[in-house]
Protein backbone atom coordinates (compact mmCIF):
# COMPACT_ATOMS: atom_id res chain seq x y z
CA UNK A 1 0.00 0.00 0.00
CA UNK A 2 1.34 3.43 -1.04
CA UNK A 3 2.51 5.71 1.93
CA UNK A 4 2.59 8.61 -0.68
CA UNK A 5 0.74 12.01 -0.15
CA UNK A 6 -2.76 11.80 -1.34
CA UNK A 7 -4.65 14.96 -1.43
CA UNK A 8 -7.88 16.40 -4.06
CA UNK A 9 -7.69 17.43 -6.82
CA UNK A 10 -7.35 21.08 -6.41
CA UNK A 11 -4.37 20.77 -3.69
CA UNK A 12 -2.90 18.78 -6.85
CA UNK A 13 -3.29 21.42 -9.34
CA UNK A 14 -2.10 23.87 -6.82
CA UNK A 15 1.00 21.64 -5.84
CA UNK A 16 1.62 21.37 -10.03
CA UNK A 17 1.23 24.89 -10.80
CA UNK A 18 4.37 25.78 -8.30
CA UNK A 19 6.48 23.04 -9.95
CA UNK A 20 5.32 24.36 -13.11
CA UNK A 21 6.65 27.79 -12.24
CA UNK A 22 10.32 26.15 -10.97
CA UNK A 23 10.45 23.78 -14.69
CA UNK A 24 9.98 27.01 -16.23
CA UNK A 25 12.33 28.76 -14.81
CA UNK A 26 14.56 25.32 -14.89
CA UNK A 27 14.30 25.57 -18.71
CA UNK A 28 14.98 29.38 -18.94
CA UNK A 29 18.55 29.04 -17.52
CA UNK A 30 18.89 25.84 -19.52
CA UNK A 31 18.17 27.84 -22.53
CA UNK A 32 20.59 30.64 -21.44
CA UNK A 33 23.42 27.72 -20.25
CA UNK A 34 22.94 26.20 -24.10
CA UNK A 35 23.60 30.00 -25.01
CA UNK A 36 26.75 30.55 -23.45
CA UNK A 37 27.83 27.10 -24.55
CA UNK A 38 27.56 27.76 -28.44
CA UNK A 39 29.41 31.23 -26.99
CA UNK A 40 32.82 29.60 -26.09
CA UNK A 41 35.88 30.21 -27.85
CA UNK A 42 36.69 27.50 -30.13
CA UNK A 43 40.82 26.19 -30.54
CA UNK A 44 42.25 25.24 -34.43
CA UNK A 45 42.61 21.10 -34.38
CA UNK A 46 46.97 21.66 -35.67
CA UNK A 47 47.21 17.62 -35.15
CA UNK A 48 47.06 15.56 -38.12
CA UNK A 49 44.44 12.53 -36.22
CA UNK A 50 44.25 9.66 -38.50
CA UNK A 51 41.43 6.71 -37.67
CA UNK A 52 40.52 3.66 -38.97
CA UNK A 53 36.93 3.14 -40.40
CA UNK A 54 35.28 0.78 -42.96
CA UNK A 55 36.45 2.91 -45.63
CA UNK A 56 39.94 2.88 -44.66
CA UNK A 57 41.96 5.76 -43.02
CA UNK A 58 40.09 8.91 -42.43
CA UNK A 59 41.00 12.15 -40.55
CA UNK A 60 39.54 14.04 -38.67
CA UNK A 61 38.21 16.47 -41.31
CA UNK A 62 37.04 13.33 -43.42
CA UNK A 63 34.38 12.42 -40.27
CA UNK A 64 32.68 15.58 -41.03
CA UNK A 65 31.01 13.45 -43.62
CA UNK A 66 29.97 16.36 -45.99
CA UNK A 67 28.50 18.39 -42.57
CA UNK A 68 30.05 20.92 -40.76
CA UNK A 69 29.41 20.36 -37.32
CA UNK A 70 31.02 17.11 -35.86
CA UNK A 71 29.94 15.16 -32.30
CA UNK A 72 32.26 12.44 -31.58
CA UNK A 73 31.14 10.57 -28.66
CA UNK A 74 34.15 8.61 -26.74
CA UNK A 75 32.95 5.22 -26.64
CA UNK A 76 34.99 3.28 -23.80
CA UNK A 77 36.07 -0.23 -25.55
CA UNK A 78 39.87 -0.49 -25.09
CA UNK A 79 42.32 -2.73 -26.97
CA UNK A 80 41.18 -6.67 -26.27
CA UNK A 81 37.88 -5.97 -25.08
CA UNK A 82 35.61 -8.27 -26.32
CA UNK A 83 32.58 -5.36 -25.85
CA UNK A 84 31.66 -2.28 -25.33
CA UNK A 85 30.85 -0.49 -21.96
CA UNK A 86 27.60 -0.83 -20.79
CA UNK A 87 27.07 3.02 -20.21
CA UNK A 88 28.13 3.66 -23.25
CA UNK A 89 25.94 1.11 -25.29
CA UNK A 90 22.58 2.84 -23.30
CA UNK A 91 23.46 6.16 -24.43
CA UNK A 92 24.04 5.26 -28.25
CA UNK A 93 21.08 3.07 -28.23
CA UNK A 94 19.81 6.55 -28.01
CA UNK A 95 21.62 8.25 -30.75
CA UNK A 96 20.42 5.93 -33.33
CA UNK A 97 17.41 6.67 -33.61
CA UNK A 98 18.50 10.47 -34.20
CA UNK A 99 20.78 9.93 -36.74
CA UNK A 100 19.09 11.20 -39.46
CA UNK A 101 17.56 14.02 -37.92
CA UNK A 102 21.47 15.22 -36.98
CA UNK A 103 22.33 14.52 -40.58
CA UNK A 104 19.45 16.45 -42.11
CA UNK A 105 20.15 19.44 -39.11
CA UNK A 106 23.89 19.81 -40.82
CA UNK A 107 25.22 17.92 -37.81
CA UNK A 108 27.47 14.20 -38.15
CA UNK A 109 27.73 11.87 -35.22
CA UNK A 110 30.64 9.34 -34.55
CA UNK A 111 31.72 6.95 -32.28
CA UNK A 112 35.27 6.53 -31.67
CA UNK A 113 37.44 3.94 -29.66
CA UNK A 114 40.55 3.11 -28.99
CA UNK A 115 40.18 -0.55 -29.90
CA UNK A 116 41.01 -1.63 -33.29
CA UNK A 117 38.35 -2.08 -35.52
CA UNK A 118 38.51 -5.03 -36.05
CA UNK A 119 37.36 -5.54 -32.60
CA UNK A 120 34.74 -3.11 -32.64
CA UNK A 121 32.71 -4.17 -35.77
CA UNK A 122 31.16 -7.77 -33.99
CA UNK A 123 29.81 -6.12 -31.52
CA UNK A 124 28.69 -3.47 -33.03
CA UNK A 125 26.93 -5.94 -35.87
CA UNK A 126 25.75 -7.75 -32.59
CA UNK A 127 23.76 -4.66 -31.47
CA UNK A 128 22.60 -3.93 -34.77
CA UNK A 129 23.79 -0.18 -34.78
CA UNK A 130 24.17 1.94 -37.87
CA UNK A 131 26.31 4.70 -36.80
CA UNK A 132 29.43 5.53 -38.02
CA UNK A 133 32.37 3.95 -35.90
CA UNK A 134 35.82 4.35 -35.99
CA UNK A 135 38.96 3.03 -34.63
CA UNK A 136 41.69 5.47 -32.95
CA UNK A 137 43.82 2.88 -32.08
CA UNK A 138 47.82 3.93 -32.43
CA UNK A 139 46.52 7.92 -32.44
CA UNK A 140 46.74 9.86 -29.64
CA UNK A 141 43.07 11.65 -30.10
CA UNK A 142 41.94 9.71 -27.20
CA UNK A 143 44.41 10.84 -24.81
CA UNK A 144 44.87 14.47 -26.16
CA UNK A 145 41.30 15.08 -25.62
CA UNK A 146 41.49 13.76 -21.84
CA UNK A 147 39.29 10.20 -22.25
CA UNK A 148 42.34 7.71 -22.14
CA UNK A 149 45.03 7.51 -19.52
CA UNK A 150 48.52 5.51 -20.74
CA UNK A 151 48.73 2.77 -17.57
CA UNK A 152 51.61 5.03 -16.44
CA UNK A 153 49.50 7.98 -15.39
CA UNK A 154 47.04 5.66 -14.16
CA UNK A 155 50.00 4.40 -12.22
CA UNK A 156 50.80 8.00 -11.11
CA UNK A 157 47.60 8.18 -9.13
CA UNK A 158 46.07 11.12 -10.85
CA UNK A 159 45.16 11.98 -14.44
CA UNK A 160 43.24 14.86 -16.10
CA UNK A 161 39.76 14.36 -16.38
CA UNK A 162 37.19 17.05 -16.42
CA UNK A 163 39.33 19.77 -16.30
CA UNK A 164 41.20 18.37 -13.14
CA UNK A 165 43.51 16.08 -11.52
CA UNK A 166 41.48 12.86 -10.69
CA UNK A 167 42.01 9.43 -8.84
CA UNK A 168 40.29 6.94 -11.88
CA UNK A 169 41.79 3.75 -11.77
CA UNK A 170 40.98 3.09 -15.15
CA UNK A 171 42.51 4.10 -18.67
CA UNK A 172 39.07 4.67 -20.29
CA UNK A 173 36.57 7.28 -19.73
CA UNK A 174 33.41 8.48 -21.58
CA UNK A 175 31.99 11.75 -23.07
CA UNK A 176 31.57 14.08 -25.87
CA UNK A 177 33.27 16.58 -28.24
CA UNK A 178 32.26 18.71 -30.73
CA UNK A 179 34.20 20.01 -33.75
CA UNK A 180 33.45 22.30 -36.67
CA UNK A 181 34.67 22.42 -40.07
CA UNK A 182 35.27 25.99 -41.85
CA UNK A 183 34.80 26.28 -45.87
CA UNK A 184 39.00 26.22 -46.12
CA UNK A 185 39.02 22.86 -44.57
CA UNK A 186 40.15 24.05 -40.98
CA UNK A 187 39.14 21.94 -38.22
CA UNK A 188 37.83 24.10 -34.54
CA UNK A 189 37.26 21.93 -31.34
CA UNK A 190 34.69 23.80 -29.83
CA UNK A 191 33.61 21.93 -26.60
CA UNK A 192 34.09 18.70 -24.87
CA UNK A 193 32.11 16.96 -21.97
CA UNK A 194 32.55 14.35 -19.29
CA UNK A 195 31.27 12.42 -16.49
CA UNK A 196 27.39 13.16 -15.93
CA UNK A 197 27.11 15.91 -18.44
CA UNK A 198 26.00 13.14 -21.02
CA UNK A 199 22.70 12.48 -19.33
CA UNK A 200 20.81 14.85 -21.78
CA UNK A 201 21.44 12.15 -24.40
CA UNK A 202 19.62 9.45 -22.40
CA UNK A 203 15.81 9.87 -23.43
CA UNK A 204 15.31 6.98 -21.11
CA UNK A 205 16.26 9.50 -17.81
CA UNK A 206 14.07 12.12 -18.74
CA UNK A 207 10.89 9.89 -18.70
CA UNK A 208 12.32 7.75 -15.45
CA UNK A 209 12.82 11.48 -14.03
CA UNK A 210 8.54 11.63 -15.27
CA UNK A 211 7.30 8.84 -13.02
CA UNK A 212 6.93 8.62 -9.40
CA UNK A 213 9.83 5.69 -8.73
CA UNK A 214 12.20 7.67 -10.72
CA UNK A 215 15.79 6.22 -11.91
CA UNK A 216 15.80 4.43 -8.45
CA UNK A 217 19.39 3.95 -8.39
CA UNK A 218 19.95 2.80 -5.17
CA UNK A 219 23.18 1.15 -5.22
CA UNK A 220 25.71 -0.77 -5.36
CA UNK A 221 26.97 1.55 -7.60
CA UNK A 222 24.13 4.43 -7.25
CA UNK A 223 24.55 4.70 -10.86
CA UNK A 224 23.21 3.26 -13.86
CA UNK A 225 25.44 0.35 -13.55
CA UNK A 226 22.84 -0.87 -10.98
CA UNK A 227 20.67 -1.58 -13.91
CA UNK A 228 21.52 -0.76 -17.17
CA UNK A 229 22.79 -4.01 -19.34
CA UNK A 230 23.65 -4.00 -22.84
CA UNK A 231 20.46 -4.38 -24.54
CA UNK A 232 20.78 -8.01 -25.55
CA UNK A 233 21.63 -9.01 -21.88
CA UNK A 234 18.64 -8.17 -19.77
CA UNK A 235 17.58 -10.98 -17.75
CA UNK A 236 21.21 -12.43 -18.19
CA UNK A 237 22.18 -11.99 -14.47
CA UNK A 238 25.74 -10.51 -14.29
CA UNK A 239 26.40 -7.17 -12.89
CA UNK A 240 28.57 -4.00 -14.03
CA UNK A 241 31.99 -3.57 -12.99
CA UNK A 242 32.63 0.52 -11.82
CA UNK A 243 34.85 0.32 -15.06
CA UNK A 244 31.71 0.20 -16.61
CA UNK A 245 32.22 -3.13 -18.26
CA UNK A 246 29.77 -6.44 -18.11
CA UNK A 247 30.63 -9.24 -16.13
CA UNK A 248 28.85 -12.53 -16.56
CA UNK A 249 27.56 -14.84 -14.48
CA UNK A 250 29.97 -17.82 -14.77
CA UNK A 251 28.70 -20.20 -16.87
CA UNK A 252 26.39 -18.28 -18.71
CA UNK A 253 25.88 -18.42 -22.46
CA UNK A 254 23.93 -15.75 -24.67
Amino acid sequence: MTTHKIVSQEEWTAARKELLREEKEFTRRRDALSQKRRELPWVRVEKNYVFHGPNGKETLADLFGGRSQLVVYHFMFGPGWKEGCVGCSFLVDHVEGALQHLEQHNVKFVAVSRAPLAELEPFKKRMGWKFDWVSSFGSDFNYDFHFSFRPEDVAKGAVYYNYELKELNAEERSGESVFFKDDDGSVFHTYSSYARAGEGLLGTYALLDDTPIGRNETGPNYSLADWVRHHDQYGAGGFVAPTGRYVAVEGAHR
